[in-house]
């Protein structure tokens, strides 16, 4: 898929979360290593995105995931450092449903991960652990970045669904 069809895809996802999730009162914060706010720009481009998008953390730099998110993972392209991503960013936002990204982008490795290898963290409220979800995007570094936002924005409206369900809100 070329990144416009995949930005295409993004941007229809982010409208679907934004039209199941007027009027329940759920927040939705992510943060993002790999993927450089390019998640937080489709979701703030969505309908009425001022009502429950919190915001976004871009936290490319080692230091910032460590200083700010609290990320204690050794390596920082990892499931723990997602999860961790996660947590820092739902307690430092306090938003409903949190996703968070990092992952290895290309061309080379990183932290003995192999180009195209994403994790994301994926917490909502009073959660204990946020769900780590490990997925490979063949490509350019360009082409992995788009196929993580869509993948993102895909697995942030199934974590909606799963919330809104749990909270009895159809």
């Amino acid at each position: 898929m070329s990144t416009s069809s995949q930005d295409t895809v993004s941007t229809e996802t982010a409208e679907r979360i934004a039209e199941r999730i007027q009027g329940t009162g759920v927040t939705i914060g992510v943060s993002e290593s790999l993927t450089s706010g390019m998640l937080a720009s489709f979701l703030g481009a969505a309908p009425s995105s001022s009502d429950w998008f919190l915001g976004g953390l871009t936290a490319y730099a080692t230091s910032v995931k460590r200083t700010v998110l609290g990320v204690t993972a050794e390596a920082v392209v990892s499931e723990e450092s997602a999860a961790q991503m996660a947590a820092g960013t739902a307690k430092l936002l306090d938003a409903d449903l949190v996703l968070a990204v990092t992952g290895s982008g290309g061309p080379e490795p990183q932290d003995d991960q192999e180009p195209g290898t994403v994790f994301f963290g994926l917490t909502a409220a009073n959660q204990e652990h946020p769900d780590v979800i490990e997925r490979f995007f063949e490509g350019d570094p360009e082409t992995v970045i788009h196929s993580t936002v869509a993948a993102a924005l895909e697995l942030l409206e199934e974590g909606l669904e799963k919330l809104l369900a749990d909270r009895g809100i159809r």
